[in-house]
C-alpha cells in the first residue's frame, strides 16, 4: 500500500501554514523599517526620512517627494497617520519611529507637525524635524485655539461634519471637506482634476484633533526646518512663520503663491529643504 494521500496533504498544509506564519511574524516585526540594502538604491550612511501627512489626506500627497528622496538615495517611508486625534495619533507614530534603527528626519504636514511634535519627544534617533505649512505647537496648546492667532484660514467653514462610533461606544465627528470648498481652501495652485481625486479619496479627520492638548514639544531639543506656503487658506502664513520662529528653526523658506500642500505643488522646493535637515544630521 502506498503513502496515504490525505496524510501528505495534511502535512504539506501544515508546512506552508507553518511557513506563512513565520513569514507575517518576521514582515510585521520590521513592517516600517526601512529597506537600506535593495540593489545598493539607498546609502546605508543616510538618514531615513519619515514623512507624515496631515487632515484630510493620505501618504499619497508625498509621492513626488518619496521619488525625489529615493532617487537621491534615502530610504523613505510615509506611514499612515490614524487621524483620529492626537491621544491615538502620536503614540501610533512614536511606534513607528522606534521601529526604526538609524538617524532619522521626521517631517510633517500640516496636521502631521502637531504629530511630529509630540511623538519625536524621547526617541533619541530622531535627528532634525521638517515642518511643511504645518503646526508646531507647545505643551498644552491645542490647535482650535492656534488656528485663530491670526487671520486669513477658512478651513474651518469648509469641513461636514459625520458622526462615528467608537469602539467603547461614545460618538465621536469626523470631518470631511466639501467638494465645493475642498480646492479653495486646501489645494488651489493644484491642478482642478487633482483636487477633484484629492477631494473623493480624503481621509476623514476626527474633530478631537482640534480639542486635544499637545503633552511635548520635541522642537525644545531638536533642530527644525520650516516650508511657509505664502497662500495657505488653511494655516494661515503669519501663523507658520510664528511657530517656525519660537522653535528656533534653523532656516525657513517660503514659497510664494504656495497653498496649503506645497509637497505636491511644489514637490522639488519641498524635496531640497527636507535634504537640508539631512545633511545637517552627518
Amino acid at each position: 500500500m502506498g503513502p496515504d494521500p490525505t496524510r501528505r496533504h495534511v502535512l504539506a498544509t501544515g508546512a506552508a501554514v507553518a511557513g506563512t506564519a513565520a513569514l507575517l511574524g518576521s514582515l510585521s516585526s520590521t513592517a516600517y523599517a526601512a529597506d537600506r540594502t535593495t540593489s545598493g538604491a539607498t546609502d546605508r550612511t543616510k538618514p531615513t526620512i519619515v514623512l507624515v501627512h496631515g487632515g484630510f489626506a493620505d501618504g499619497s500627497g508625498w509621492n513626488d517627494v518619496i521619488k525625489r528622496l529615493q532617487r537621491a538615495g534615502y530610504p523613505t517611508i510615509a506611514p499612515a497617520n490614524p487621524l483620529r486625534g492626537l491621544t491615538t495619533d502620536v503614540p501610533y507614530t512614536a511606534s513607528v519611529l522606534r521601529s526604526i534603527e538609524g538617524p532619522i528626519v521626521l517631517v510633517g504636514h500640516s496636521y502631521g507637525g502637531a504629530v511630529i511634535t509630540n511623538a519625536a519627544a524621547g526617541i533619541p534617533n530622531v535627528k532634525a524635524l521638517v515642518y511643511i505649512a504645518a503646526f508646531v505647537p507647545d505643551e498644552g496648546e491645542q490647535l482650535g485655539v492656534l488656528i485663530n492667532k491670526y487671520p486669513g484660514s477658512i478651513i474651518q467653514a469648509a469641513p461636514r461634519a459625520v458622526p462615528y462610533a467608537s469602539p467603547d461606544g461614545t460618538t465621536g465627528t469626523d470631518l470631511y471637506l466639501q467638494a465645493d470648498k475642498f480646492r479653495a481652501a486646501f489645494a488651489a495652485d493644484v491642478p482642478i482634476a487633482t483636487t477633484r481625486l484629492m477631494q473623493a479619496t480624503q481621509r476623514p479627520f476626527s474633530a478631537s484633533a482640534f480639542a486635544d492638548v499637545t503633552t511635548a514639544a520635541a522642537w525644545r531639543t531638536i533642530p527644525s526646518w520650516g516650508l511657509v506656503a505664502g497662500e495657505d487658506k488653511a494655516i494661515p502664513p503669519a501663523l507658520e512663520r510664528f511657530f517656525y520662529r519660537r522653535a528656533g528653526a534653523r532656516e525657513v523658506i517660503e514659497v510664494p503663491g504656495a497653498s496649503h500642500v506645497p509637497m505636491i505643488s511644489h514637490p522639488g522646493i519641498t524635496t531640497r529643504l527636507i535634504e537640508k535637515a539631512a545633511e545637517a544630521t552627518g
